[in-house]
C-alpha cells in the first residue's frame, strides 16, 4: 500500500459511520504492495472499528501482505477471511 492509498484508507474508515456489532470488511484482494505506512493504515482501521465497538476483517490477504503480518505478529490481532468477503 503506497502512501497515498494508505492515506485515503484512512480517510474513508474515519468518514464511516460504524456502529456497535456492524463488520468493516477491507478487501486487499488488489493490494500488490504494502509497506509500513500500509500496515499503520489497518491499524488505525482496527482501532477506529474498534472504538466503535464495530468488527474488522481483512480480506482475500495477498501472500505477501500476509507475510508481513505473520513476520510482525498481526496475524494474531486482524480476523482474516479468505476470500472477497462476498456470499
Amino acid at each position: 500500500m503506497l502512501y497515498e492509498q494508505a492515506g485515503t484508507l484512512r480517510q474513508q474508515v474515519e468518514h464511516l459511520a460504524l456502529s456497535p456489532s456492524q463488520n468493516l470488511l477491507i478487501d486487499l484482494s488488489r493490494l500488490t504492495f504494502c509497506d509500513s505506512t500500509g500496515i499503520s493504515a489497518l491499524l488505525a482501521a482496527r482501532r477506529r472499528a474498534h472504538t466503535a465497538d464495530a468488527e474488522m476483517m481483512l480480506a482475500a490477504v495477498p501472500a505477501n501482505t500476509m507475510h508481513i503480518l505473520h513476520i510482525v505478529g498481526l496475524e494474531q490481532i486482524f480476523t482474516i477471511h479468505p476470500g472477497n468477503g462476498t456470499a
